[in-house]
């Protein structure tokens, strides 16, 4: 089968178009050291909207399964093979369509990194405020897909709150358009919001119109240490209650700090086991102004307030630090009520001793979004088993808090059946029925976002 799919879809995308279905480089993401990895049956590049709608055409046509891929720095599997199929990736589709900076908003293919897109409104005087990890690599379909976040969405909200408008390929293979260059629009479903975050399993997005704003005049980070989570959850609270609104509320905990420390600019103070991180910006008296609020609200029980210069530079290093401790890791990204957060945090420790695993955590404080991780090393696969339990405790958590099983990462594949955990059976069922008008023959990302665990899991 792999051969004559390899040569019906190089009919459609010509030399180049189309991979073996071994090429080992799109059958994982970043949950790979996780032991996640799928098989496929071809890879398909296409090069044009068009040519993506061919390809979802043929096989929605031959019945074969689509799995719509991206940058591949997913920590869900969403963008993994299940069981064969046609591997999409949208790597090719990298134009700018439009960019218009008078008017606040650039229209780019999904192939498009968002570090381009951050890169090309920074040059016209403007911003793209959302910021996930390996902007690098990660591209603005995939982030569109899993709707990302990031700590700066605090603020600014995650990707959906900067799409206006999408084109999609919908089964069984019809390019079409949903939103604009509009900034408002309220005739009809929000087709739209239904598409961002459904991870494929609706539609390959193949562009999308993003809003921009004009760039903050000043940034101004700081950063404050606590004895303990208590202390420092009490000046998150403290913060959000003193109506100062920060750009980025971030958080530590004792395990995340210890192994990122070495790094920290300036040094950890002794006696430190949490941290939190905040930035202030805007016009430079409003950002200035702000600094001083989040310091003053931070100052209460810290055991030293800084504003080091590298501050979000040494924040990008921190999960490579974490997983460095053990060779790897198993992190997860629920979300709780931020007057919970404390809860998590401790809880996420003893769910891993639990299960005899080393836990910290670290995240979007002022989200209550908690990477709750599990420390494993590289090949041990009874750890990972034990961090795979680990971590359907930490969803049950999640849920019992009055929270989500996943905050901005997605469920993919690794949380297939977690959704039960917090949504009722009526709400499960409708969630299916959607996905059954768009996706009739279950190919489009089968095995993710709503999907049942199979029999067995």
């Amino acid at each position: 089968m792999s051969t004559s799919v390899e040569r019906d879809l190089a009919r459609l995308l010509g030399d180049g178009g189309v991979l073996p279905g071994t090429a080992g480089a799109y059958l994982a993401d970043a949950t790979e050291g996780r032991g996640v990895r799928g098989r496929a049956d071809a890879v398909a590049l296409p090069g044009t909207a068009e040519e993506v709608a061919a390809v979802v055409a043929w096989c929605y046509e031959h019945d074969v399964a689509i799995v719509p891929r991206g940058g591949g720095t997913g920590f869900a599997g969403g963008a993994v093979p299940v069981d064969g199929g046609v591997v999409l990736s949208l790597e090719r589709l990298t134009r700018t369509r439009s960019l218009d900076p008078g008017l606040w908003r650039a229209e780019v293919e999904a192939g498009v990194t968002t570090a381009t897109v951050q890169r090309r409104a920074r040059e016209e005087g403007l911003f793209f405020a959302v910021d996930p990890g390996a902007a690098e690599q990660s591209q603005i379909g995939g982030n569109v897909a899993t709707n990302a976040g990031g700590p700066h969405t605090f603020k600014y909200g995650v990707t959906g709150a900067w799409v206006s408008g999408l084109e999609v390929v919908l089964a069984p293979g019809e390019l079409v358009r949903v939103g604009g260059p509009v900034r408002k629009d309220v005739a009809g479903y929000d087709l739209r919001s239904l598409l961002v975050g459904s991870e494929g399993t609706l539609g390959v997005i193949t562009a999308a119109w993003l809003r921009l704003l004009p760039a903050p005049e000043l940034r101004l980070p700081v950063a404050a240490f606590y004895a303990d989570a208590d202390a420092g959850c009490a000046a998150i609270s403290r913060v959000l209650g003193s109506g100062v609104v920060p750009a980025a509320l971030e958080f530590l905990d004792a395990g995340a700090l210890r192994a990122a420390a070495r790094a920290f600019p300036g040094g950890v103070p002794d006696g430190a086991g949490f941290l939190v991180l905040a930035e202030a910006d805007g016009a430079a008296d409003e950002a200035r102004r702000v600094h001083g609020e989040l310091g003053e609200a931070l100052a209460d029980g810290a055991l030293a307030v800084v504003a080091p210069d590298g501050l979000w530079r040494w924040r990008d290093g921190v999960s490579p630090a974490v997983s460095a401790q053990r060779g790897g890791k198993v992190s997860e990204d629920i979300a709780v009520p931020v007057d919970r957060l404390a809860e998590a945090i401790a809880e996420t420790v003893e769910i891993g001793a639990r299960h005899g695993l080393e836990a910290l955590s670290w995240g979007h404080a002022g989200d209550g979004n908690v990477h709750s991780t599990f420390l494993v090393g590289r090949d041990d696969a009874p750890g990972l088993d034990r961090a795979s339990a680990a971590a359907q405790e930490l969803f049950a958590l999640a849920a019992r808090l009055g929270g989500t099983v996943s905050g901005e990462h997605g469920i993919g594949l690794v949380k297939r059946g977690a959704l039960s955990l917090q949504a009722p059976e009526a709400v499960l069922r409708l969630q299916e029925d959607i996905k059954r008008v768009f996706d009739p023959k279950g190919l489009l990302n089968p095995g993710k976002k709503v999907a049942r665990p199979a029999r067995g899991e």
